[in-house]
């Protein structure tokens, strides 16, 4: 099976149109069974009380946000370099659904931040930081939307993506590197979780659900942009552009 022929955004189309069922329906369920046992059977925390079951919906927003602006930005260097229009493609469907779950966990992190902290908004690095990844995502989005040439676009937008990965890093040791109102981190790879199974479960579920998610609403979007960029090509094709 010759899967480079997939590079092409005219034959990724319809492959693209088969896969969104297979993310859409798993995610519904998952954030249905996430939300059922972070909300219902999870235990209240011994000093948030029931405040602290935002953190279901918080936490996986910002990893979800973090996650695809890397990916964004590896998507954007590939069309950059390579000249792959699919991956420049990609990196711009990825920008919307980023932007969403940046918002989301900023949000839901001063609705946190209010009973447990006593204030909606503290300048502090974790949230700052995240702050200013939503003005990247928002930054890349007008960016190759004020250039009407898409392949000057996505060579902007790319420069600007890659620059402003070095904020992921920032975002995730900002409670190490400073002293900020943001608990450490209570997953970690090489030791044992320091919460609860049942809350640990519903996080994993939660994360699982936007991952799910955000394959079905980035694939939507990306028949979108292969849609118009494709039609605009042939347009341009016929007047001689």
């Amino acid at each position: 099976m010759n899967l480079y022929k997939y590079a092409s955004p005219a034959t990724f189309y319809p492959l693209a149109g088969k896969i969104i069922p297979w993310f859409q329906i798993p995610a519904a369920l998952l954030f249905a069974t996430g939300l059922f046992v972070g909300f219902i059977i999870a235990p209240p925390d011994f000093q948030q009380g029931d405040a602290y079951r935002i953190i279901f919906i918080h936490v996986p927003a910002a990893w979800m946000g973090m996650f695809l602006y890397v990916l964004m930005a590896i998507y954007a260097g590939i069309g950059w370099a390579f000249n792959a229009r699919l991956a420049s493609m990609m990196a711009s469907s990825l920008a919307v659904t980023g932007a969403m779950f940046t918002a989301l966990s900023l949000i839901t992190g001063a609705l946190w931040g209010k009973p447990t902290w006593g204030t909606w908004w503290v300048w502090d690095a974790r949230m700052t930081s995240t702050l200013i990844l939503m003005f990247l995502y928002i930054g890349f989005i007008s960016l190759q939307a004020s250039i009407e040439d898409p392949r000057r676009a996505d060579r902007a937008g790319a420069v600007l993506a890659l620059v402003g990965v070095i904020n992921v890093p920032i975002i995730y040791f900002s409670v190490q590197w400073w002293n900020t109102l943001h608990q450490g981190a209570t997953i970690r790879i090489l030791q044992k979780p320091t919460i609860r199974g049942s809350m640990l479960a519903a996080l994993l579920i939660m994360l699982a659900a936007c991952w799910f998610y955000s394959v079905a609403v980035v694939l939507i979007r990306l028949r979108c942009i292969i849609l118009e960029r494709e039609q605009n090509a042939s347009r341009f094709a016929e007047v001689g552009v």
